[in-house]
């Protein structure tokens, strides 16, 4: 079944859908009234309905059956990612949303490779909230995980600050014993953030003013693994042991 958002809660029996949804139905899968979809609104909550009438600018929907299970984790997880070139930074953001992150957050960091101006940082994230968007739509997100505005590391480190737990695998980081300690000591319910080098790696003094902050250094283990490699493998744990619970 076909999953889409639409950008008000659902409110009554009727459900709208509007913006480039409408085109994606009516030209590209070619639906029709009578066919049923699935439509998740801005609280998060996933309804299946049943088209009712499609036209240029919006689709129409009666609500037939709400789930009440969700698919999203319980606990808030928030990747920190280093900024990486091109399509890297895509990939990275669309298994992220896959695994079930809240938030991503493109940190410029003093080792990026790439440096972006204002207006191609805006560009950017634009692409990156559509990303963001299909995939949660793929893997049947019940949202749509925002990507923030890039942001400088500084400004990274006050906002995570206010979460319960900061994660960080470093290629520095000695013996697997910590990681342990740090995924099985997971919660529901908790905030988590999860800072990711770039290509280029971390500079040591983003690692103090980690560690200075709580951080929980770890190691993924002994290889060296690319940017995008790290953030997929520790989500991938963090997912597992939250699902675990």
């Amino acid at each position: 079944m076909f999953q889409f958002f639409t950008g008000e809660e659902v409110i009554g029996d009727t459900v709208t859908i509007t913006g480039s949804d409408v085109n994606h139905i009516r030209n590209v899968l070619r639906m029709k009234p009578g066919d049923l979809i699935r439509v998740c609104d801005v609280a998060g909550n996933t309804y299946q309905a049943r088209i009712g009438s499609i036209d240029k600018d919006s689709v129409e929907a009666l609500v037939t059956d709400r789930e009440l299970s969700t698919n999203e984790l319980a606990t808030r997880v928030t990747l920190f990612q280093g900024l990486a070139k091109g399509e890297k930074m895509e990939t990275i953001i669309q298994k992220a949303v896959e695994l079930g992150v809240t938030e991503v957050v493109p940190v410029s960091m003093k080792n990026c490779v790439v440096k972006l101006d204002e207006k191609k940082a805006a560009k950017k994230v634009e692409r990156y909230q559509a990303i963001s968007e299909s995939a949660a739509k793929q893997s049947k997100r019940s949202v749509i995980p925002r990507v923030s505005p890039v942001m400088t590391f500084v400004d990274a480190l006050t906002k995570a600050r206010s979460m319960d737990r900061i994660l960080v695998p470093y290629e520095h980081a000695s013996g697997m014993e910590d990681s342990r300690k740090a995924f099985e000591s997971l919660r529901l319910n908790e905030s988590v953030g999860i800072f990711i080098g770039p290509e280029g790696g971390f500079d040591p003094a983003e690692i103090t003013a980690l560690l200075m902050n709580k951080a929980e250094v770890f190691s993924l283990g002994s290889r060296i693994l690319r940017t995008e490699t790290a953030a997929i493998c520790a989500l991938s744990l963090v997912m597992y042991h939250l699902e675990v619970l």
